[in-house]
């Protein structure tokens, strides 16, 4: 029997965890049954099992690599950028695919709100987010770019509270016309004017 390399074990995992992304985006936690993740991967239960323990498991690695996902994008780019990444995930909101990210984001919220024990093993990647967002903010602060007149814990909180927003916004299928701007006024609301 052919030895499977490290890579193709680690590309078989990411196809898992892509097609289970797209199935948590379009049917929820509960709707994503084993047969949905079956035909969305393309794979059998039991290569899905090989890799995860269960639907539980495969949920939270996916959620942990999107939370790992935005916290790079927050050191790089800013938690503006993520908002904005949503926003072209989420396309005219009509193709549930389009939504992978957000639909992980939004499913996340709802566990967070209705399982505790969820919502305790999640706290570390949430820190990790405020972590990127608060070290980002000290960075532009020290060079001069953020306003001084606002703490940058506030300044963080106000990002995450408008991140929060626009999920919010966009999982009620709200027009998304205008919103660049309004995310052009978020990031000019913590600038130095």
């Amino acid at each position: 029997m052919p030895r499977v390399s490290t890579d193709q074990l680690a590309a078989r995992r990411q196809q898992i965890l892509d097609g289970a992304r797209t199935c948590f985006a379009r049917y929820g936690y509960e709707g994503a049954t084993v047969r949905r993740l079956e035909q969305t991967t393309g794979l059998s239960r039991g290569a899905i099992f090989h890799y995860f323990r269960d639907k539980e498991a495969l949920f939270l690695a996916l959620a942990e690599q999107d939370a790992r996902r935005m916290a790079d994008v927050v050191a790089r780019q800013g938690l503006v950028q993520v908002m904005r990444e949503l926003l072209v995930g989420a396309g005219n909101g009509t193709d549930a695919d389009d939504l992978s990210w957000l639909g992980t984001r939004l499913e996340v919220s709802r566990r967070l709100r209705t399982d505790p024990e969820f919502r305790e093993r999640w706290q570390a990647h949430s820190a990790e987010l405020t972590a990127a967002t608060r070290t980002r903010l000290e960075r532009q602060a020290a060079a001069g770019a953020l306003r001084d007149d606002v703490p940058v814990p506030v300044l963080a909180q106000y990002l995450e509270l408008m991140l929060e927003g626009l999920v919010s916004h966009l999982t009620m299928g709200l027009p998304a016309d205008e919103l660049d701007g309004v995310l052009d006024l978020v990031e000019q609301a913590v600038r130095r004017s």
